[in-house]
């Protein structure tokens, strides 16, 4: 490239009669012009966040406190799905206020089932076998939808997203019916008709939620769009 560069350049300067070397020259500078955007687009989308080094002591409130960004941010960003870190652990501090998951739909494959049978226990214990399911159908339609998070743990722990997550229930341990739903719901069934919402009528108050088009009952809980 750089013999190129000073073949190139007199016959751009002067001669106005070597129309091949101007061509030249032109294609050239066109090469160069897209590796400059192109660099400067990675400079920008990298220079959005920026990686904090877990140290002893830290917790995720202490570093979300330090940073100003929530824990269910860090969580989001980071796919964590406990506050345990470790040190030397690198974290993801993101600068956005909108979680990455929310530009494009994920994939069901590969979701953790005992992961989601936690939430299928906690939201669902009481609920016949297809409701159990049906809640687990909804948490995977969020994440192939693109008006979510599109991983397990961001979904879980977006923010008012789901009560049993809020008041910690969601840590105990799945029953064997919740984990076996949250895998038929993983190979592909889906009671809820393609919901994205689930909730129970006789103890909600949300406005939001009562807006939403309700497509099917099962058991105690109404599954909407």
């Amino acid at each position: 490239m750089k013999n190129d560069i000073g073949y190139i350049l007199p016959f751009f300067l002067g001669n106005d009669n070597k129309k091949t070397e101007e061509i030249k020259m032109g294609k050239y500078l066109i090469i160069v012009m897209i590796a400059i955007l192109v660099t400067a687009l990675c400079i920008s989308e990298s220079s959005a966040n920026w990686t904090y080094t877990v140290k002893r002591g830290d917790t995720l409130h202490s570093i979300s406190t330090r940073v100003g960004v929530g824990v269910s941010t860090l969580r989001s960003w980071n796919g964590l799905w406990t506050n345990h870190l470790r040190v030397g652990q690198r974290i993801t501090i993101p600068t956005q206020t909108v979680a990455p998951a929310q530009a494009q739909g994920g994939s069901r494959v590969g979701v953790d089932r005992y992961l989601l049978a936690r939430l299928v226990h906690a939201e669902a214990e009481a609920e016949p076998y297809s409701g159990k399911v049906a809640v687990a159908a909804v948490v995977l339609n969020r994440i192939v939808s693109p008006r979510f998070p599109n991983t397990l743990a961001a979904v879980l722990y977006q923010p008012l997203a789901f009560e049993s997550v809020a008041n910690g229930r969601v840590y105990t341990n799945p029953n064997s019916d919740s984990i076996r739903a949250a895998g038929d719901a993983i190979n592909g069934w889906d009671p809820s008709g393609g919901a994205l919402y689930f909730f129970n009528p006789a103890k909600t108050a949300n406005r939001f939620i009562w807006t939403r088009l309700i497509i099917t009952r099962i058991g105690k809980h109404v599954f909407a769009l």
